[in-house]
This record gives C-alpha cells, structure tokens and sequence, in this order.
C-alpha cells in the first residue's frame, strides 16, 4: 500500500474544497434570495457592489485554496502527493479565514449595512502581520541610550567571559 497517506490527503482535499464549494454557494444563494428578492426594495448599486466584492474575495480564495490541495500525479498516472494539507497553519489557514468571514459579512449584511465593517478586520490583521515584519528591519533606538556603571560593568564582563571560549575538559585514559 504505497503512498497510502498521499491518497488519504488527497481524499481529505477532495472533501474539504467540495464543502467550501457548498459553502461559498449556498452563502450566494441565501444572500441573493433574501436581499435581492424578498428584500428587493432596498436593494441598490451599493449592495450589487457587495456581492461583486464577496464574489471575487469567495473566487480569489478558493482558486489559491484548490491550487494548494491539487494533487501531483507521475507520468504513468500514479499518485506522487496528495496536495498541500489543508488542515495546517500558514497561508491556508488565512485563505480559510477570509473566506469564513467573508461568508459572516455577506449573510449578515442581509440584516444590517454596518455589518461590512467587520471587513476591516482583514486588512488591520494583515497591517498588525505586517508590522511585525517591517519591524525587524527597522534599526533599533538603543543607541542614544546611556548606561549606568553597573550595567556598563555587567556588560564588559559577559563579553569578556563570551570571548575566552569554552574549554571542554578531556577524559584521560
């Protein structure tokens, strides 16, 4: 049974992007039947532009979520890797959470307008990711800092003992 686990993700891909694919749906059903049919007087441009909005964040992410689960065949049509594991952290774990609150935004903007606010959410989370990393490439301030004379003395003396090396004693026989 080789390659038993690369089918078995290959399966879990298959099933999980077939949900999300009910999911993105049934979420644009329900959105279209109640707002534009049933809530069909208050319907106008501003909420055409809604659904093209959720449409494409809906289209972009499982486009980049079925690129990842894709499974890689062989030539002679054998199974190589089942695809990337969906169930891990990283990018795909950001796709999820874009498209599960773009679901969130477009289903409870049926009852309320201000409800697409919670799609700022997205891009603050992506600043505060983002800051963290231009951070790191920012020169830090501790130049212009003074040191006491303990502190400078406790300095001195760990780089002194850091530059001796260590000695490893050897067994005799």
């Amino acid at each position: 049974m080789a390659n038993q686990g690369a089918k078995k993700r290959r399966d879990e891909n298959t099933r999980h992007m077939n949900n999300l694919y009910r999911i993105i749906i049934v979420s644009n059903v329900i959105y279209l039947l109640l707002r534009a049919g049933f809530f069909y007087s208050t319907f106008t441009w501003l909420h055409w532009i809604g659904l093209i909005i959720t449409s494409s964040a809906y289209y972009l992410c499982y486009k980049q979520l079925a690129s990842m689960a894709k499974p890689a065949y062989t030539d002679d049509g054998d199974l190589l890797d089942g695809g990337f594991d969906m169930s891990t952290g990283g990018v795909s774990e950001y796709l999820h959470d874009i498209i599960y609150i773009t679901c969130f935004v477009q289903l409870t903007s049926i009852i309320s307008g201000k409800f697409w606010w919670i799609y700022a959410v997205i891009p603050g989370f992506a600043v505060y990711k983002g800051w963290g990393l231009i951070k790191a490439f920012l020169p830090q301030g501790s130049e212009g800092v003074e040191e006491d004379e303990k502190t400078r003395k406790k300095r001195e003396k760990m780089e002194k003992k850091a530059s001796r090396g260590k000695f490893v004693k050897a067994k005799g026989r």
